[in-house]
């Protein structure tokens, strides 16, 4: 059995904006950052009003869950 891995995630993340939120994620292998924030239901929870509203980490999760 081959335990070997089949591939290794290079990612560095950054918080950009502490009071709203925001973090800044770089993938190695890719040229574009992927943005972090929050939005909706979740910048209310937090009591924030960013100028730029960016999918939260737990949308992210839900996209790879069900992809």
């Amino acid at each position: 059995m081959n335990r070997n891995p089949i591939q290794l995630a290079k990612i560095s993340i950054f918080q950009v904006e502490t009071a709203n939120k925001i973090r800044q994620s770089n993938i190695s292998g890719f040229q574009q950052p992927i943005f972090c924030g929050v939005h909706g239901g979740v910048k209310q929870f937090f009591g924030v009003e960013p100028e730029i509203e960016y999918p939260s980490t737990l949308d992210h999760t839900v996209i790879e869950a069900g992809g």
